[in-house]
């Protein structure tokens, strides 16, 4: 399954994320920097959303209350209620 999570608080518009069996399997960020959005695209596909959310989640970008890696969290924790 597809889903598109639009952000907030950080430079990154949207996040595109596909799941499949509890095992993210794609994400792509529209927008933000393109070097760590990219990278944790890469580094997070093959994990479980559980192990995911558990590592980025509540990371700050400077002075944010929020970022990238945050915001992805927050959008596969949306996923599991929807699942």
């Amino acid at each position: 399954m597809t889903y598109t999570y639009t952000t907030k608080g950080v430079c990154a518009r949207s996040i595109t994320i596909e799941v499949e069996d509890n095992i993210v399997k794609e994400v792509k960020f529209l927008g933000g920097c393109n070097g760590n959005t990219s990278g944790i695209s890469k580094l997070v596909v093959g994990m479980e959303i559980d192990e995911v959310i558990s590592r980025l989640e509540n990371i700050r970008c400077g002075f944010k209350t929020t970022s990238c890696p945050d915001q992805l969290a927050k959008a596969l924790k949306e996923i599991k209620e929807k699942e």
